[in-house]
């Protein structure tokens, strides 16, 4: 494969950040090498702040559980020290699967203590997907509830012979039978501080399957505890005086990331809610718990934004410094919405399973709406076409090209489990190759057009789904779109969407040709969509992005083997990420 031109487009103030300088932020174990739970909690101590505050758990009828640093420390010592009696060596997987509560994270951090490899599972799988994430990673051991031990891994259990224990956090009675329980091994058990890790070993490994495609197991090592510590400061301004809140379901990469190590390297609060969703709690939560720092999804957003304005406006005297966004792309009402309603505007982000932390941004004082944002100091991008297997960088503004990241990121993937030939094809001349379709702006901003497998190709353009969706937002009757490509004979594809509608409007041929005609006036005839239809809500992923294998089935009239109701869209979520 050719060499990429040498400039590239380096990110704003890549030049002076040095990654070696900022590794001094870290404390490294005493004895020499990395372990992210000693720098989440075990350091803090060391510093005199284990008393303060570390989580705030909010239980479903409002319980309050407080956990100090000190607390996570020692509790995620006694959680160390059982998974070693257990038999658990260096580098093992231990699987979890929790909702959200303090147990989750003394899961993860006495996992990262004992030397084992984290892994994350969402609660909302079935028995068949948890079967094939517990035999691809091969875990020894796996840390669950007694209630989703037993609607979803008692059935399965026989068929995973490598899965040696199943500890189950009692939800009420006796852990069931064949399981050992959380609480009593803790007790047992005296606290112990992380082994020797290199920050080169194996610490997390995330399962995604995006959109599209068969599960991948990506694998992080300790270092990216580095990327974590310094994105929450670049874009958030974290510090330890901060009560941040992230909502991330346990499950996804955001919970691992940005719900337990960057709050908790910087020592800040955490609010924990153990609750599904729920506006007027949600607004309960910011106004009365303080919150100065909030990182959700655009799914989360477009909720409250359904409520509409009155009763986020009476909640609007909060502590909120900044607000931000992560999952898929913001449009730009979302973002102004976010200022109205809440007095701050929502910061977009932009990162993947891949990247391990947020390499792109939207920062306070520095929001374009609409846009990714501009990359972190210290991230190096480019903007790669390959012609006649030739990797070229587009330096011109207004270039489109697949984002590509030099791959130097401390929190970078190591790769992708037992998979190393897709391994090798992520990755292209030093470049970490994204799949992300993008425009460059003069100013440098960075605006996402569409993953590179989702573009659309009709005729003479190449159409990007977002672009199509952020037009049709704009309609006031539009609540949320996904726009696909349907097969054409004449224009090999074609623009279509599916569109759910806001209370107060009615889905129907009056509204389907309105729509129609307000797209034609906004893009033009050749990017507007060439069907409407109205569905009750979008097929979306755990993380509520949009499935768009899902819709593009459903556009050409094909079953999509991942739908669970076959003809009809399904109102859920199905995958990981």
């Amino acid at each position: 494969m050719g060499q990429a031109n040498s400039g590239g487009h380096p990110s704003a103030g890549c030049e002076t950040f040095d990654w070696d300088v900022a590794r001094r932020m870290l404390a490294g174990l005493p004895g020499g090498g990395l372990n992210i739970a000693h720098e989440a909690a075990d350091r803090h101590v060391a510093d005199g702040n284990g008393h303060r505050p570390a989580l705030l758990c909010l239980g479903r009828r409002y319980e309050r559980r407080q956990l100090s640093y000190l607390d996570l420390a020692d509790g995620s010592g006694r959680v160390a020290a059982f998974l070693q009696r257990l038999g658990l060596n260096k580098g093992d997987v231990v699987a979890v699967l929790l909702d959200r509560s303090a147990e989750f994270f003394l899961a993860a951090l006495g996992t990262w203590k004992a030397g084992g490899v984290f892994c994350p599972l969402f609660s909302a799988f079935g028995p068949g997907p948890l079967k094939s994430r517990l035999e691809l990673a091969r875990a020894r051991v796996l840390i669950t509830s007694s209630g989703l031990y037993q609607r979803k891994v008692a059935a399965i259990r026989a068929a995973l012979p490598e899965l040696t224990h199943v500890v189950t956090v009692a939800e009420s009675g006796e852990s069931p039978s064949g399981c050992l329980d959380f609480a009593a091994l803790m007790a047992a058990q005296t606290p112990q501080p992380a082994i020797a890790t290199a920050e080169s070993d194996p610490a997390l490994l995330h399962f995604t399957s995006g959109t599209a495609g068969t599960p991948k197991g990506a694998i992080h090592s300790h270092r990216c505890v580095l990327s974590l510590l310094v994105s929450a400061r670049q874009v958030f301004d974290l510090t330890a005086d901060d009560v941040y809140w992230c909502t991330a379901d346990p499950g996804w990469v955001t919970g691992s990331a940005y719900g337990i190590i960057a709050p908790l390297v910087n020592g800040c609060l955490s609010v924990v809610d153990e609750a599904e969703f729920d506006t007027r709690r949600w607004y309960g939560i910011l106004k009365d718990e303080k919150v100065t720092v909030w990182y959700t999804t655009p799914t989360n957003i477009r909720l409250m934004m359904r409520f509409g304005a009155a009763l986020a406006r009476s909640y609007r005297q909060n502590s909120l410094r900044v607000a931000a966004s992560v999952g898929e792309p913001l449009n730009r009402e979302a973002v102004a919405w976010g200022e109205k309603a809440l007095g701050v505007p929502f910061l977009d982000t932009w990162w993947q399973t891949e990247t391990g932390a947020i390499a792109i941004a939207n920062r306070a004082g520095c929001t374009h709406p609409g846009s990714m944002g501009k990359p972190l100091p210290g991230i190096e991008t480019a903007l790669i076409t390959f012609e006649h297997g030739r990797l070229s960088v587009a330096e011109q503004p207004e270039a489109i090209g697949e984002l590509a990241l030099k791959a130097n990121l401390p929190s970078l993937f190591l790769g992708y489990l037992g998979d190393p030939a897709r391994t090798e094809a992520s990755f292209a001349d030093g470049w970490y190759l994204t799949g992300d379709q993008v425009r460059r702006d003069a100013a440098g901003c960075i605006w996402f057009v569409g993953r590179s497998d989702d573009m659309i190709k009709s005729a003479a353009h190449t159409i990007g789904p977002f672009e199509v969706e952020c037009a049709l937002m704009n309609h006031p009757a539009v609540a949320e779109t996904g726009v696909v490509g349907k097969p054409d004979l004449l224009l090999r594809e074609v623009p279509v969407a599916f569109v759910s509608v806001n209370p107060g409007f009615e889905a129907g041929e009056s509204l389907r040709l309105e729509l129609l005609s307000f797209a034609r006036q906004e893009l033009g005839s050749a990017l507007a969509p060439r069907e409407i239809l109205f569905v009750e809500s979008l097929p979306k992923t755990n993380t509520g992005k949009i499935m768009r294998r899902v819709l593009k089935a459903k556009a050409s009239s094909e079953p999509d083997e991942d739908d669970p109701i076959g003809t009809a869209l399904c109102p859920g979520r199905f995958d990981d990420e």
